[in-house]
């Protein structure tokens, strides 16, 4: 008889967080290649977490507070009545709600499924993954409150575009059947039995809401500290080894050119919101210019690999198509805007 073959042990780093990994080899390479500049990235990084604790820590709080009461049951509201107002409220929710894009894939197949309109879907998914209430705080303790009202009105102002472009495409034809036959549920975030019963506002009468809060909190405290100290250190590095007229000169300036290319580069770029905040800080300190910033955070913010991945799955290639190329032409459009008022 022949024997079956054990299944290979992991090694540590394929245990490890990935993000911790990266940081761990990051400061590696810096101790042996630059040994002075090691001390002052870790100092950089431990100022810029201490200036961002008061923000982490409220975000922290209120995300955990809407998970514990169960407050992700309003978003059903937005696919009821008719199409006009559902697309805009799926465009102010997906704006504002904390739900990251995995967690709602169970229910857009859902509402999908039962007949919900893509434009009402395609107006959540575009705004979604561009600006919560954590991301705006960090965003406004870093690039600061301007920048973070200025981010969450284009998240806003993309689902709308985005829906109002998906009926008039819908009503030609374009998106008939845009569903996969056999949508496969999955993603980053884990899948649990969603919106379901009307929030509890005072969870902690209730043994198992009050777990759900503390697990939320610790979650969201380990995420955002290892998402935002990798960041911290990279943002460190460029500052010192990046040259700045190199970065003017690839994205400063007032033109289309520029922004576009923010666009481009943000959307295979980048990491996931709250670490793009750090390095946009640094590439405005070297010369980007403020309309680029701004379309390389929603393009980037559209096209991350936990947003896509909750389009891809649900819907065919050519509604995925165009989930993407109206995130570049509204990323396009907000730093149009961005560039004329900053």
């Amino acid at each position: 008889m022949t024997d079956m073959p054990l299944p290979a042990a992991r090694l540590w780093w394929q245990k490890t967080d990935k993000a911790w990994l990266a940081l761990g080899v990051i400061l590696a390479l810096t101790a042996f290649f630059d040994p002075i500049q090691f001390r002052p990235t870790l100092a950089f990084a431990a100022n810029a977490l201490w200036h961002t604790a008061p923000f982490i820590a409220f975000a922290v709080l209120a995300v955990a507070f809407m998970k514990a009461t169960g407050a992700e049951t309003l978003l059903a509201k937005a696919f009821e009545g008719r199409q006009t107002r559902m697309i805009v409220l799926a465009a102010l929710l997906g704006g504002l709600s904390p739900f990251c894009s995995c967690e709602v894939i169970p229910f857009i197949a859902a509402m999908l499924a039962l007949g919900a309109p893509l434009g009402a879907v395609m107006a959540f998914w575009l705004a979604s993954p561009i600006m919560d209430p954590a991301m705006f705080l960090i965003t406004s303790g870093t690039l600061g409150w301007d920048f973070a009202v200025a981010k969450t009105i284009a998240a806003v102002g993309l689902g709308l575009f985005g829906g109002f472009i998906t009926v008039a495409a819908a009503r030609a034809g374009v998106f008939a059947e845009p569903l996969r036959d056999k949508p496969q549920v999955g993603g980053c975030c884990g899948v649990k039995k969603p919106f379901e019963g009307k929030p509890v506002w005072r969870f902690w009468q209730d043994p198992e809401r009050a777990d759900a809060f503390k697990a939320s909190a610790l979650d969201n405290a380990v995420f955002l500290l290892k998402w935002l100290t990798l960041a911290y250190v990279i943002e460190a590095l460029m500052l010192e080894y990046i040259p700045a007229d190199a970065i003017a000169g690839l994205l400063g300036g007032d033109g289309l050119g520029t922004i576009l290319l923010g666009a481009l580069v943000g959307a295979p770029a980048y990491l996931n919101g709250y670490a793009a905040v750090p390095l946009v800080d640094a590439l405005l300190a070297q010369g980007m210019s403020n309309g680029a910033a701004m379309s390389f955070v929603i393009a980037g913010g559209v096209s991350s690999i936990p947003a896509a991945i909750a389009v891809w799955v649900l819907v065919k290639p050519r509604v995925f198509a165009a989930y993407l190329g109206l995130a570049i032409t509204g990323a396009v459009i907000a730093g149009l805007a961005w560039q004329a008022i900053a």
